[in-house]
């Protein structure tokens, strides 16, 4: 408790097929396993693993203290998503969104040190819900103190006047010697709260009046800047109410909370889920059309039957003046075997000349007759134009020109 770092236990670990998810309790400084039991049972009826994190007191005021233990719980989670992924809840009790919990959002956004960030975008993609049980605390200079005074942690009704000494003692030493840097902590242990609002899931607040802890003003203003930025938040308030106590002495309103929002988390997760995989579908059909936008083009020149546009069919005495056109240098490419049995020339898109137009009539109105409905274009062994039954008319240019109206 008085350390630095923590463990971790699964309170609950069935088959992935038989739960509906994973809550990863962060649990209060001064919890054993036994308190945590109840906890672990009431997930369990909902059909819901549990992964108990419990930290030391120090990773409060040190928090890359807690950075080893965040990594444990992440490589955790990471070994169970691989084999089946599934919605993860956030847990937190107390101090233990500031002794581990802010921790790993931090590393999962990429904020804290460099880490496999492949596999933890796993994890976050998979986070669907968070609890907060007498928590956020506010995290000041004698938040230490009050916390060791507490009768939760002592065990008694009131604390030894020597007890007091020392730990007032203790926090003016660390106010003389660290004040500015935990300053700086408080502020980033508060936009790291804040910013799980991007994460677009639901949010349960338990609370109450009374709590010295974890004061009903710190944990409503808390409620209230969530509430504007967007998110989906529900506050369970009592009047009287101990400390991480109100599971025991609620157990009814405690109970149907949870269970609102652990279903509520699978329907978000199956929500990011679709989501998901309609993004990745979405960039995948991209890059196919990318990857060759003429393709379409081609299929339909190759099994079209209709006379859609023009082709320009060499002859042996146009061999060497026809135009060709290599388009393997811009966006697509003539194959071989498709020139080798026609000698076609597919364009990108359809032609803009209309034969019967005002230039259509200028270029082509000697050699395009005004019906060509039952004509059959083709490339015989002669290479000359055939034209059903029509008579074979030899072509003349001298003619094209006296014609041209140019």
């Amino acid at each position: 408790m008085w350390g630095f770092g923590g463990r971790y236990y699964w309170g609950r670990k069935v088959d992935c097929d038989k739960a509906d998810g994973i809550v990863v309790v962060f649990a209060w400084m001064s919890s054993e396993d036994r308190h945590l039991k109840k906890y672990v049972d009431l997930y369990s009826s909902v059909g819901w693993n549990s992964l108990v994190c419990h930290s030391q007191f120090l990773n409060m005021f040190f928090p890359e203290k807690a950075t080893i233990l965040a990594v444990d719980i992440l490589n955790e989670l990471v070994e169970v998503l691989k084999i089946r992924p599934c919605p993860i809840v956030f847990a937190s009790f107390s101090g233990g969104a500031k002794a581990c919990m802010c921790k790993v959002l931090q590393i999962i956004s990429g904020s804290s040190e460099a880490h496999n960030m492949d596999d933890y975008q796993l994890v976050r993609d998979c986070i669907s819900g968070y609890i907060y049980d007498s928590s956020p605390v506010d995290f000041t200079s004698d938040l230490g103190v009050r916390f060791l005074l507490h009768p939760t942690v002592l065990k008694v009704s009131h604390p030894p006047r020597f007890a007091s000494w020392v730990a007032n003692g203790i926090a003016s030493g660390l106010d003389s010697l660290f004040l500015s840097r935990f300053e700086s902590h408080r502020a980033e242990y508060w936009q790291t709260l804040y910013s799980t609002v991007n994460m677009k899931v639901p949010y349960l607040i338990l609370c109450s009046e009374n709590d010295d802890l974890a004061p009903f003003q710190v944990i409503s203003n808390f409620f209230q800047r969530l509430k504007d930025l967007g998110g989906d938040v529900k506050l369970l308030k009592w009047s009287v109410s101990p400390h991480v106590g109100h599971f025991q002495h609620h157990p009814n309103d405690y109970t149907a909370a949870i269970t609102e929002i652990l279903g509520k988390a699978v329907a978000i997760y199956r929500c990011k889920t679709k989501l998901i995989e309609d993004e990745k579908l979405g960039i995948e059909g991209t890059k196919d059309e990318v990857t060759d936008p003429f393709s379409e083009v081609r299929k339909a020149a190759m099994t079209s039957t209709s006379f859609q546009g023009f082709a320009l069919a060499p002859s042996d005495n146009l061999a060497s003046t026809s135009m060709e056109y290599d388009v393997g240098k811009g966006v697509g490419t003539i194959t071989d075997e498709r020139k080798g049995e026609g000698g076609f020339v597919h364009l990108p898109s359809r032609p803009s000349i209309n034969a019967h137009g005002v230039l259509g009539q200028i270029l082509f109105d000697v050699c395009v007759p005004e019906n060509v409905e039952d004509w059959d274009i083709r490339s015989n062994s002669k290479n000359a134009l055939l034209a059903g039954a029509k008579k074979h008319v030899p072509f003349n240019p001298i003619k094209c020109i006296r014609r041209s109206r140019l």
